[in-house]
């Protein structure tokens, strides 16, 4: 039996759905091409295991997007690197030793419980990238699983449908997708579910239904009531789809989805990806692969010509066949390959042209730039660096916005509610603990490069001009520009000496130093004297003369 409330989201998903229609047409044709596993668009049902590769003939594109995964997740969060950390937006307030030691403590445990062993986040954050490379669009779902805590899952861009707030931040998701009857009684605890899925629950378990998920800004929103699900600020709803009829609701304190987007055109919530942007190019190449393929069948099995008397009888093709009647008397021969002539070679030419331009799209060249060319200067490849940050930047930097900056407010929320959290210093509870997200994965970095490198070029000026005046090195801080190279160079601070140990050090060297010049003087003093108190001895031996006072009594 439906209800108004399902009657109503349902109708919101049929607009939904008749908006993204044309978006669904781009998107399978992305999926025939490049991520054929993914090809769920405007189909109601597929069943698993279908062949999904018919269309493919060239797989450069292919290939192509998991190493733009790769160079995205290696650049704005790889696994083995502390890509982001917390303080307070007030400087003063982040300075605080206090402050400072539980925002390292938070940002800590939230790599602790992204990374565990239970999270899934490697993989499922692995696939949404895949995605973005793909349609531009990404679904992270980070959920809160009693028992077992942060759990993170990719939604397939198919079944997800989005919306936006009017500062163009999502804040509405529908997914629909199927259940067995089994999945909907685990899921739902058979609570609220339709007698007709309980019914196949006893005959048939892996029968499908049909469900829809939404997600959407609460307007019975009441801060006061934090702990009452249906009162949180954004509701959650699952609907039996077949029936119209609400199973479950609940609601979530946060945005629970993170949707990173590759880029967005003026007054369109979908973005587009790098594969969409030459999706031109990667179905020219393949037309050109199948001719390619079709002219070098003909030069490497080329059709034979015959004449009128041997057109019915039968030629074997077989290796060491004996084919009678098929040379003359004058030993000519009566069947004759046909050759085209056709220069394959102009074709892989142009293949290969188009291969760059799907590489380029897809960030392969650029990261291939080191590998190709390892001899290369320090300064050299500060400068690399600096043109591979810049010109990922844009795409990069929508990324962690889009994808870090929502997961780390939704982990928060779920660690503060579970008392995961450590007690909050007085000092921050009273700037209203806010909090700001500073990046420092290999992109940042990379984009400081343009700082090492001014600082290396400057050295490099100052050294020439030490030539005619030594004292211009003053002006440099060696110990402060020698600490910022290692930064910005990505150097782990975990093995660098802080500067009390380094001015410690240095103090050491230079008392070593002053010793080692006492001692290395200490001969010539005493040679010095003897030589004083010979010359003395000597001339108060001498008539006349008064041995002068050398001091030295």
């Amino acid at each position: 039996m439906s209800d108004s409330n399902a009657d109503d989201l349902l109708r919101h998903q049929s607009q939904m759905e008749s908006t993204r229609g044309i978006w669904e047409g781009h998107w399978r044709e992305v999926a025939e091409l490049v991520r054929p596993n993914q090809n769920l668009f405007q189909q109601q049902s597929i069943p698993g295991g279908d062949k999904r590769t018919q269309r493919i003939f060239d797989d450069t594109a292919q290939l192509a997007l998991p190493k733009f995964a790769a160079a995205v997740i290696s650049m704005a969060f790889p696994a083995t690197q502390t890509y982001h950390k917390l303080s307070h937006p007030d400087a003063k307030v982040s300075e605080d030793v206090a402050v400072k030691r539980w925002f390292e403590e938070v940002n800590k445990l939230l790599f602790k419980v992204r990374y565990g062993p239970h999270a899934n986040f490697q993989s499922q954050s692995g696939e949404v990238v895949l995605d973005v490379g793909a349609f531009g669009n990404g679904i992270l779902f980070a959920d809160d699983v009693l028992g077992v805590g942060i759990r993170y899952k990719s939604f397939p861009l198919a079944e997800s449908y989005f919306e936006e707030d009017p500062h163009g931040r999502i804040n509405r998701l529908h997914r629909k997708f199927e259940f067995t009857a089994a999945q909907a009684m685990t899921m739902f605890q058979g609570e609220g579910l339709s007698d007709e899925i309980r019914r196949a629950y006893e005959k048939n378990p892996t029968e499908k239904f049909w469900f829809l998920h939404v997600v959407a800004p609460n307007d019975d929103y009441a801060p006061s009531r934090f702990l009452d699900p249906k009162r949180q600020k954004f509701r959650s709803c699952y609907i039996e789809a077949q029936t119209r009829h609400t199973v479950d609701e609940g609601g979530y304190r946060t945005f629970p989805f993170a949707i990173p987007r590759f880029e967005t055109g003026p007054r369109e919530t979908y973005g587009r990806g790098p594969a969409m942007r030459v999706l031109p190019t990667i179905k020219s190449l393949n037309e050109m692969k199948k001719t390619i393929l079709r002219a070098a069948q003909r030069v490497v099995s080329p059709p034979l010509m015959l004449t009128d008397d041997a057109s019915l009888q039968a030629f074997d093709m077989r290796s060491n066949a004996l084919n009678h009647g098929y040379v003359d008397n004058n030993g000519r021969a009566l069947a004759i390959p046909l050759e085209t002539k056709a220069k394959v070679e102009i074709g892989i030419e142009l293949m290969d042209a188009e291969r760059a331009a799907i590489n380029d799209a897809f960030f392969v060249t650029l990261f291939r730039i080191l590998v190709e060319e390892p001899a290369i200067t320090a300064t050299e490849a500060m400068l690399r660096a600096q043109e591979k940050g810049q010109l990922l930047a844009p795409t990069m930097g929508r990324m962690q916005a889009e994808l870090l900056g929502p997961l780390v407010e939704r982990e928060l929320d779920i660690l503060s509610m579970a008392g995961a959290l450590p007690p909050m210093p007085q000092k921050l509870l009273d700037a209203g603990g806010e909090y700001k997200i500073e990046y420092q994965s290999p992109l940042n970095q990379a984009q400081m490069a343009g700082e090492g490198i001014a600082i290396m070029q400057g050295i490099q000026a100052l050294t020439a001009l030490a030539q005619i005046d030594e004292s211009v090195t003053d002006i440099v801080d060696t110990h402060a520009a020698g600490r910022r190279l290692l930064e910005v160079g990505g150097f782990p601070m975990q093995v660098m000496r802080s500067e009390d140990e380094a001015t410690a050090m240095t103090e050491k060297r230079a008392q070593a130093a002053q010793t080692k010049q006492l001692i290395d003087a200490a001969p010539v003093a005493a040679g010095a004297a003897k030589d004083f108190a010979q010359a003395a001895a000597m001339a108060g031996s001498a008539p006349g003369q008064q041995a002068p006072n050398l001091g030295l009594t």
